[in-house]
């Protein structure tokens, strides 16, 4: 099952109370202060781990609480640091505030780490406290309090191309062809219910990765259809093919899909309409008016958008597509690393 969206809560522990005591001891006579110190509370780490693809985990383990500190004894022992406690999540998890949505931190490389909790200080021992005035100190410091938070973790797949469209536009189907993706394939709106990573390889150990996003439809920025859940993994992605069918089984206009579209990343996201984007006409092998790929290639090169049509069933057009994609790609790493 795939899961992108969850809610935890986390408390990290309290700081060990720090410890009063003197020194008795046969024939050592004003032994003075020696109480320990408090050892420092667990904290709670939230941790990027690229085996992971899915909060699944955390769908059904929602609490995470780390111990407090050992407490300080006397003959000057501090007590024991806390263990941490790891929260594993996949690479490309976003972790808020649950209550007011603030970003407290982004993991996008493996093993990346973010403390959600801090733990709690340990407490001074009153041995901390003796000066020359004041020899025989008869306090000590109680350890800080652990934090605790409800916080969100959600997923952004990373991805180099974002395949986006409305239902039945072919994304499913062209990632099975280019990669090495097996994603459910069907005749019917909304076949993909999550999405899908295909491994585009190219050239000479060369790749990209390629995310097959469930079909948008108008109104997917106010959670029509599957839009408000899946939105989020174009986000990251450096470049979008957009498909359009333009077979007869397709009863909308093309350009108005084309549009229709946009739109909505649009107001889902300014930035995505930033990105590179490249709009693809599908199922042209069964196409019966040419119009319909004239009109919406018209309309993409006038807006400037680069145009492609293919079929995925006959691999028409596909392997310039792919090509296409590779040489875009590599000019944007070669951009990225000269900034």
């Amino acid at each position: 099952m795939f899961v992108d969206l969850v809610k935890i809560y986390v408390r990290s522990g309290n700081g060990g109370q720090g410890c009063v005591s003197f020194r008795r001891e046969m024939f050592v006579p004003k032994g003075g202060p020696d109480g320990g110190d408090g050892g420092r509370g667990g904290d709670v780490i939230v941790r990027a781990d690229t085996q992971l693809n899915t909060l699944l985990d955390h769908k059904y383990q929602q609490h995470y609480f780390a111990k407090p500190g050992g407490q300080g004894r006397g003959k000057q022992m501090h007590g024991s640091d806390a263990r941490d406690v790891y929260v594993n999540v996949p690479v490309g998890t976003v972790i808020k505030i649950f209550e007011t949505g603030e970003v407290l931190g982004d993991l996008v490389e493996d093993g990346q780490e973010f403390i959600v909790a801090k733990g709690g200080r340990g407490g001074k021992g009153n041995t901390f406290f003796k000066t020359a005035t004041h020899q025989a100190p008869r306090f000590a410091q109680p350890g800080e309090p652990g934090e605790e938070k409800t916080i969100q973790l959600e997923l952004k797949l990373l991805a180099d191309v974002g395949i986006i469209g409305l239902p039945n536009a072919g994304k499913s189907t062209l990632i099975s062809v280019i990669s090495s993706a097996r994603p459910k394939i069907a005749g019917y709106p909304f076949t993909t219910l999550v999405p899908n990573l295909g491994v585009v390889k190219y050239g000479m150990f060369r790749s990209f990765v390629a995310a097959d996003i469930p079909g948008l439809i108008e109104g997917a920025h106010t959670g029509a259809g599957l839009g408000a859940q899946f939105l989020r993994h174009v986000e990251r992605t450096k470049m979008l093919l957009h498909l359009v069918d333009v077979s007869p089984l397709s009863v909308e206009d093309p350009v108005k899909s084309f549009v229709t579209i946009n739109d909505e990343l649009m107001k889902h996201n300014p930035e995505l309409m930033e990105r590179d984007m490249v709009a693809v006409a599908t199922k042209i092998d069964a196409l019966d008016d040419p119009s319909r790929v004239a009109s919406l290639g018209d309309y993409c090169r006038e807006n400037g958008f680069p145009f492609f049509a293919i079929s995925s069933a006959t691999r028409e057009g596909v392997d310039g597509l792919t090509e296409f994609v590779a040489s875009k790609l590599e000019k944007l790493k070669e951009e990225s690393a000269a900034i």
